[in-house]
């Protein structure tokens, strides 16, 4: 019996009324798994750019990669079209589900360029549909097609480098749309016993617990960490206080930074592209209404304005208290405001060298050391206490100690995107390709 490897992408299924992409994987995990299918992987969740205008709620993409008889093909891949047809919020003007089926052993290098573009920045459809011809793929579209492209994507970024886990628990049919139930204090016992573990599970600044969404989604709750164990343990740890419908481990590339791009001056910035890029603070940051911080920086080439909203908490705090002449490094998303130039949504802030703050005092007296009083404007000075003055004397400039240091400023966890490095995690990262241990990674009913 022959056997073939299948790389099976899809994305854009679900809405903001209902849906989720990664709950069509948790079915297909059930369903090839029944047919006999074996699975090389993790389901693999591909955060794509969150900064691109039509994304997706979560703007996640699914990779199933699975081995199975080369006379299994066909109904393989009619098992996937069904369930992302019945699963999928078609109804809704603009969920455009697609599906992109690549039946090879390897990826190929342009396919995972396509990956990291679809990440750091703007692909297009036609680019997909190009590479999937000449690499003999197949795609489904449903209405539009758009998630062809995450489909295609979710298939190049095969998480050769760093990657993380995501233990995804979803709820049963009826409880879906209503205020979701879990312990609290088994959510903050998992953090103390699994910590460093597991990450951005409560936000320390707000007691918040994280790993619960708000929307009208399947998902009850997530649990993000370095190994499959970690949140394996995590899991056994929380209580929730509502069925489980079926559970599933991601490996994923949230919190990995794997979205920000360093450009090299501030003039190749481009609208829709999270970017890391330097400069230094053109002028004293403002707080606009909202208290949201605004801070310009410069180089050669161009200014740009960057933003630390108030949901970012410390990160825009620190913000506040930088000032001209520091040198920065900023890392966010760019997005292009009808009435406004093009401005960083600050993420990250890495202070590189900080500029001297001056303040300026009367001199003090030569004789007695006193500070002295002001005889008039250009007039001098003079001492109260000893009478003696000094028509030349002018302010003298002292050097403030500054209550920043340099170092790594991120978003409190809250105000976190998926795909953001917490601190936790510098170190950590896993570099080039690591072998996948499969452990027990999904159950359902």
């Amino acid at each position: 019996m022959q056997y073939e490897t299948m790389h099976i992408g899809f994305d854009d299924t679900d809405s903001p009324r209902r849906g989720c992409t990664t709950y069509i994987a948790a079915l297909l995990v059930e369903k090839l798994s029944k047919m006999g299918v074996q699975f090389l992987d993790y389901p693999n969740l591909v955060r794509l750019n969150p900064n691109v205008p039509w994304k997706t709620r979560g703007n996640g993409a699914l990779c199933l990669r699975i081995t199975c008889p080369m006379e299994m093909d066909v109904e393989v891949k009619e098992a996937v079209v069904s369930e992302v047809e019945q699963n999928s919020d078609l109804e809704w003007e603009g969920t455009d589900p697609g599906i992109v089926f690549l039946t090879r052993k390897k990826v190929p290098k342009e396919i995972r360029e396509f990956a990291s573009k679809a990440i750091t920045g703007i692909v297009t459809k036609k680019k997909a549909l190009s590479l999937i011809k000449r690499f003999e793929a197949e795609a489904v579209g449903f209405k539009k097609g758009r998630g062809i492209i995450g489909g295609l994507s979710a298939i190049g970024e095969t998480l050769e480098n760093d990657h993380t886990y995501e233990l995804i628990a979803y709820r049963t049919p009826e409880n879906r749309g209503t205020p979701r139930k879990i312990d609290a204090e088994s959510v903050k016992k998992m953090d103390k016993e699994t910590f460093p573990e597991t990450f951005n599970n409560v936000d320390a600044e707000t007691g918040r617990i994280l790993i619960t969404p708000r929307g009208p989604d399947p998902i009850l709750y997530g649990v993000r960490g370095e190994t499959p164990r970690a949140v394996k343990k995590a899991f056994k740890i929380i209580k929730p206080l509502e069925p489980i419908e079926r559970w599933v481990i991601f490996r994923t590339n949230h919190g990995t930074d794997a979205h920000l791009k360093p450009v090299n001056s501030i003039k190749d910035v481009k609208p829709f592209h999270p970017v890391i890029v330097r400069g230094t603070v053109a002028s004293n940051p403002k707080t606009i209404p909202g208290s949201h911080v605004i801070f310009t920086i410069t180089d050669r080439t161009a200014t740009i304005d960057c933003a630390a909203y108030e949901p970012t908490g410390k990160l825009r705090k620190i913000a506040k208290k930088l000032i001209r002449g520091d040198h920065v490094e900023v890392c966010g998303g760019v997005r292009e405001p009808a009435d406004h130039p093009l401005t960083i949504n600050l993420e990250k802030l890495h202070i590189i060298r900080l500029a001297p703050r001056f303040s300026y005092q009367n001199p003090r007296c030569p004789k007695c050391g006193r500070r002295m009083e002001s005889m008039g404007r250009n007039k001098g000075f003079r001492c109260r206490k000893c009478d003696f003055k000094d028509p030349n004397a002018k302010k003298v400039a002292v050097e403030e100690k500054r209550e920043l240091k340099p170092g790594w400023y991120v978003t409190e966890p809250r105000s976190q995107r998926h795909l953001t490095k917490p601190l936790i995690r510098y170190g950590k990262e896993k570099k080039g390709r690591v072998k996948v241990e499969l452990i027990d990674c999904w159950h359902s009913p």
